[in-house]
């Protein structure tokens, strides 16, 4: 078998098919998607390290189970991620719990959605947005909206990929990344006002 690192020119669903007749390929897929994938369960909220390593273990038996029913004619990324979200909801379904909120870990990936578009880290400082504000607007949003923001801002996926991803249509996507900015505009403007008439 190749070494993950000899395998990086090796497309996603050349591994697939590398895997299906040699399993051992299979730590490729894991030394692919486990770093972000452990992120992407950090953003929808799973902050206890031990919980996402519980998670992660669900997604690559799941998929190391489903792999032979993969359509090689999609994208493979869109299909762990589909895995990935479906496992961390029915985690929280199973401890009735509401994600708590740890989207922004890095500084580096703070924004501020003004109607210019997006804005870096830099610019939320200039506007006096608190991150620690915005984390927990993220957070209130209604999960219709924060999903989509989540794996077009902080996982950089495409349109198409979120579509696969949700399993909504491509055009409902834009709908709710657009009304999630939006929502989460005026929630950043009714909580700074909040902050603002405090004595």
């Amino acid at each position: 078998m190749l070494e993950p690192e000899t395998a990086s020119e090796l497309s996603d669903e050349q591994i697939v098919t590398k895997t299906l007749s040699d399993r051992s390929f299979f730590a490729v897929i894991l030394y692919r998607f486990e770093d972000k994938l452990g992120r992407y369960i950090r953003r929808l909220g799973v902050s206890l390290h031990e919980d996402r390593q519980d998670i992660l273990q669900d997604i690559f038996i799941k998929v190391y189970k489903n792999l032979n029913g993969f359509d090689s004619r999609l994208s493979f990324s869109s299909w762990v991620y589909r895995i990935a979200h479906n496992e961390t909801i029915s985690w929280y379904r199973k401890q009735r719990v509401r994600p708590e909120g740890h989207l922004i870990a890095e500084a580096e990936e703070v924004f501020l959605f003004t109607e210019g578009g997006l804005k870096g880290a830099d610019l939320l400082v200039d506007a006096g947005i608190d991150a620690h504000l915005l984390q927990k607007c993220i957070k209130d949003l209604d999960s219709k909206y924060r999903d989509p923001i989540i794996l077009r801002y902080f996982e950089h996926k495409e349109y198409d990929e979120i579509s696969d991803i949700l399993k909504i249509p491509i055009g409902t996507v834009g709908t709710l990344i657009s009304r999630g900015k939006k929502r989460l505009e005026e929630k950043l403007t009714t909580a700074n006002q909040s902050i603002d008439t405090k004595p």
